[in-house]
């Protein structure tokens, strides 16, 4: 019965933890490397990370590629799916701990 019980606070802890990395820390963390609402910042360590798509590719960034998805997220936020998964993934290692 008690460990239900610390699965259960586990689990709401751990919930909560990644409503906190959904919401504020990781568009926090993306803004700090560069990635932002107005595109990607001079001289930041996401146009370092372009420039280098960039000359891999011949030139452009792909589609699809960690940088393009990286400044998506940086200009419009994780999708609402994408929070919900952050939070269900805290809870359940939560629930483990």
């Amino acid at each position: 019965m008690l460990g239900n019980l610390a699965a259960c606070v586990g689990a709401v802890a751990g919930a909560g933890v990644g409503a906190g990395l959904a919401v504020v820390g990781i568009p926090a963390a993306l803004g700090a490397l560069g990635f932002t609402a107005a595109g990607i910042a001079a001289g930041s360590v996401a146009a370092k990370l372009m420039s280098l798509a960039a000359l891999a590719n011949g030139g452009g960034v792909l589609t699809g590629s960690a940088v393009a998805i990286l400044q998506s997220v940086g200009a419009a936020g994780l999708s609402g799916a994408a929070k919900t998964a952050i939070v269900a993934a805290g809870a359940a290692l939560g629930a483990l701990f």
